[in-house]
């Protein structure tokens, strides 16, 4: 149990006065003699003693208290002053602590990652190194194994021709020797024929004498008479067939003259046209500078035919400042090459491998873009429940024209036609829009697929399921006198309204783009061709092969070969360049 100062103090001052009591008890025993006023004194002295004292008690015990009091709060002051400088120094040496230790563990981090860095690009070194050696060394062995082989061909060609020229000198000494005996064999027989001969002529000269004088007097004319007459049956059937070849040499001169008509036409009616062929066949990707048209061409030009050979689309590059140009009678090759090249241009990545995989993803992106046309259209013409594939055709009909209209816009006005005239009629109309929207379907695909595009809408149509109103309407809306059903008539007429209204159509662009279609189904023809693209506005036709098929020596005939056609089966103003490109790639990936 702890004493406070108080209680010292309480227990000092009891002591003192016990101490005093028994003093004067002690005295009062020994002065017995002490009067009882002593007594009676000193009892009031000691009880004076007593209330001093206990009052200097009080005194102290107060000041006690008031001192006691102050030292605790001081204490408590102090204590909770300690206290939060303890917690403060505390927080601050932790702080310091995970401040060192994190710079501790990135040090050492950084520390590790250069290590590391600095051994991988060690490795990395050693390995190109050890490549870079490898290749060489297989490249040395490949270079001599072609040359042992050459060689080994070369011996063997001369080899194989000494034994071809001693067999053929052989056959020719024993043909000759064989000739030789049969044209003696020959001069015989020719002596002996010679001789008949003569004797015959002698007798037929004699005959022919008695035939003549046999002659004239059944004839009762003489010689003279029957040559006259020979001669005026003659000059008769001189003047028919005279009258026979003037008709055919007029007949030929016409079509001579037909057709050279024809090749001043097309020269004026292309070089009228020209400005108007550009415009739609010619797109125009902004460039941020003129120095991207160098890397656009690449190292000797490799760039520029990678991408052409890819996309099919011819790449003008001019002293257009910042820009170039897309040129290319297909308006979907030329949206894929559009949008492969402003892609490369923004990516700034522009080699072969990287134009083949942006070309690619182009292709992609525009199945995408395609198949978002169709349900547009599909949207906007009313007509709904449409098979995916369907909407893909429909997207497709976006980069097809017919004279110069866009084949599915025409395709939206018709089924709007379609229905109106059908909802009048009291008709289905959702009915007559669906098939006013799918009458051109066969447009879709007829560069690709032989036959005209009614007998393909026909065909697709089918085999998308679509009803027996608009398979009817796809196949008589050029004839609808043979319809079986007033969808048909609709549809034609639907198709007249919306091709007949000014400024819907345009002839050249049509001719025009046939004119390039049929250049390219030409070259496709013949066989080992892999694939054919029409540039320059028609005057060059670029031919892949397949080179596994065709080599370099048939190259040259095919291109004869298809210059040929092109000049039997086509009326073209001006010459058709014909390019025969045959590539071989070798690839090989190191792991």
């Amino acid at each position: 149990m702890a004493f406070t100062p108080l209680d010292l103090i309480l227990t000092l001052i009891v002591v003192v006065l016990a101490v005093v009591v028994v003093v004067l008890l002690q005295r009062s025993n020994r002065q017995t003699e002490v009067s009882k006023s002593e007594l009676e004194a000193a009892r009031r002295e000691a009880q004076q003693t007593l209330e001093a004292a206990r009052r200097q008690a009080q005194t102290a015990l107060e000041q006690a208290q008031n001192q006691a009091q102050a030292l605790l709060e001081a204490a408590r002051a102090e204590a909770q002053s300690l206290r939060q400088n303890a917690q403060t120094e505390i927080q601050n040496l932790r702080q310091n602590a995970h401040v060192e230790l994190e710079r501790l563990r990135q040090q050492g981090e950084e520390r590790l990652r250069q290590q590391l860095r600095e051994e991988r690009e060690r490795l990395q070194a050693s390995l190109q190194a050890e490549r870079e050696a490898l290749m060489s060394e297989r490249a040395s062995i490949q270079a001599e194994r072609e040359r042992l082989q050459a060689d080994l061909q070369a011996s063997r060609a001369e080899r194989e021709e000494l034994k071809r020229e001693t067999e053929r000198l052989a056959r020719r000494g024993e043909q000759l020797d064989a000739r030789a005996a049969k044209l003696d064999e020959q001069e015989e027989k020719l002596d002996a024929l010679e001789k008949t001969l003569e004797a015959r002529q002698a007798e037929l000269a004699q005959r022919e004498r008695q035939i003549d004088l046999k002659l004239q007097e059944v004839a009762g004319m003489s010689r003279e008479e029957a040559q006259n007459l020979l001669l005026s049956r003659l000059d008769a059937e001189l003047e028919e067939e005279k009258a026979l070849r003037v008709k055919a040499n007029l007949e030929r001169i016409r079509l001579e003259v037909k057709r050279e008509a024809q090749k001043l036409l097309a020269q004026a009616a292309q070089r009228q046209a020209s400005e108007t062929a550009a415009a739609l066949a010619v797109s125009v990707v902004p460039i941020p500078s003129d120095a991207m048209k160098g890397r656009i061409i690449g190292r000797e030009g490799r760039n520029i035919r990678t991408f052409e050979a890819l996309t099919g689309v011819d790449l003008i590059i001019d002293d257009t400042p910042e820009a170039v140009l897309l040129s290319s009678f297909n308006p979907m090759r030329r949206e894929i090459a559009r949008m492969a090249l402003e892609q490369l241009v923004a990516d700034g990545r522009i080699h072969p491998s990287r134009i083949e995989e942006v070309v690619e993803k182009a292709k992609n992106e525009m199945k995408t873009f395609i198949y978002e046309r169709g349900e547009e259209a599909a949207l906007e013409a009313g007509v709904v429940g449409l098979k995916p594939g369907l909407v893909q055709l429909l997207g497709r009909l976006h980069f097809r024209s017919s004279y110069g209209q866009n084949v599915l816009k025409h395709s939206v006005q018709v089924a709007h036609l379609t229905g109106i005239m059908a909802a009048e009629l009291g008709l289905d109309a959702a009915l007559g829009r669906r098939a006013g929207l799918l009458h051109d379907l066969g447009k879709s695909v007829d560069r690709e697929i032989e036959g005209t595009h009614v007998e393909i809408g026909v065909t697709l149509a089918t085999r998308f399921g679509e009803p027996k109103e608009v398979i009817d309407a796809i196949a008589h809306h050029h004839d609808p006198e043979n319809g079986e059903t007033l969808y048909s008539v609709l549809a034609a007429a639907a198709d007249a309204i919306s091709a007949a209204r000014p400024g819907a159509r345009r002839e050249s662009l049509e001719e025009y783009i046939q004119r390039l279609e049929q250049l390219e189904r030409i070259a496709l023809s013949f066989p080992g061709v892999d694939n054919a693209f029409a540039v320059q506005a028609g005057r060059e036709v670029r031919v892949i092969v397949k080179p596994d098929r065709i080599s370099d020596a048939k190259a040259t005939l095919l291109a004869r070969e298809i210059a040929g056609r092109i000049e039997r089966d086509m009326n073209y103003p001006g010459q058709v360049q014909v390019t025969v490109v045959r590539e071989s790639r070798a690839v090989e990936y190191a792991k």
